[in-house]
């Protein structure tokens, strides 16, 4: 089965509460999309000024979402709607143990004539410390050909 890639603008904001405070990321980066049977898989890698680069995979399906990071940073994290799940996150600093319990997961593909979002609320716990709430919204737009 041949596969249509598209490159896409990616968009992803994220929200971190912890201890009564609130962390605000948000960075833009280039990627591809593509459908592959009723899977969606995005591809884009992470890119700093002076930082090492991370590959992230995400496949998307009905209430489950994998994204699979390799690079500076290996792990291979799964958002089951309702559900826990475990997974250790290697870097140059060690390793973390992660739990994540995902609460809502919310997908709008992307279309011809429509921008694609992915939301994901969740509840981590990082080497049996405290709980931090997280959410993610990532924004897939088709790049500008033209420009």
């Amino acid at each position: 089965m041949s596969k249509r890639q598209t490159p896409v603008i990616i968009e992803l904001c994220t929200t971190i509460e912890e201890n009564g405070e609130k962390e605000y990321h948000k960075v833009e980066q280039r990627g591809t999309f593509y459908r592959k049977g009723h899977i969606d898989v995005l591809t884009y890698v992470e890119a700093g000024e002076g930082m090492p680069t991370v590959s992230n995979l995400l496949t998307i399906q009905p209430n489950k979402v994998n994204l699979k990071r390799s690079g500076n940073v290996k792990m291979n994290q799964q958002f089951l709607l309702n559900k826990k799940t475990e997974n250790i996150v290697k870097h140059p600093y060690g390793s973390l143990y992660m739990e994540t319990f995902t609460t809502k997961i919310v997908y709008e593909p992307i279309q011809p004539a429509k921008v694609g979002n992915l939301y994901i609320a969740y509840e981590i716990k990082l080497n049996d410390q405290h709980i931090r709430r997280q959410k993610i919204n990532l924004i897939i737009k088709k790049e500008d050909n033209k420009a």
